[in-house]
């Protein structure tokens, strides 16, 4: 499997651009899966169903299936801080690539997502885990880089260019901490 990594400030685009790049490594024959870190509580259950009524109750874990989808909900007894390495093998091994949004801090490979406009500062400068940038203003990167610039609106070219560099972005559960 592939994984990359797409770290930027709150609304610089990594979720549109997320979101985009999903559908066109599709259309190349790729299976895609999204490891998305939440900052805040959140839930994907509601009240009054049953998966729900299961936790409430106490179950540590709840998987819920059907013919067409498998949900797994862990509930921690105290405030677990896992890495995106844990949470990358909790996948299926068949995928081709794992998109990270978030995770800035991980040592994993990624693209940051980058827009003058918000006027948040660039990390590529301090973070050697940055191996491009995708910018909808890349005349305006505060320092010139040998790293690739690619076009935040266009997935096409960001799925390019992780197709046409996969081999940089194998991950390896065995070299990996965790």
């Amino acid at each position: 499997m592939n994984v990359v990594g797409f770290a930027g400030y709150s609304g610089s685009g990594k979720t549109t651009l997320v979101e985009k790049l999903i559908p066109a490594l599709r259309l190349r024959g790729l299976r895609v899966s999204v490891v998305k870190h939440a900052h805040h509580k959140f839930d994907i259950d509601h009240p009054g169903k049953d998966t729900f009524r299961h936790r409430e109750a106490g179950a540590f874990e709840v998987v819920v299936a059907s013919t067409h989808r498998l949900a797994l909900m862990r509930e921690f007894e105290q405030p677990a801080q896992l890495t995106v390495h844990h949470l990358i093998a909790e996948l299926y091994e068949g995928v081709d690539w794992v998109l990270v949004e978030g995770f800035k801090d991980s040592d994993l490979l990624k693209i940051e997502v980058w827009r003058a406009s918000s006027g948040k500062p660039t990390r590529y400068r301090e973070d050697d885990f940055v191996i491009a940038i995708a910018t909808d203003s890349p005349g305006q990167l505060p320092e010139a880089t040998l790293r690739p610039v690619l076009d935040l609106n266009d997935a096409d070219a960001v799925a390019d260019f992780l197709v046409n560099n996969q081999d940089r972005f194998h991950y390896s559960f065995e070299d990996r901490p965790g």
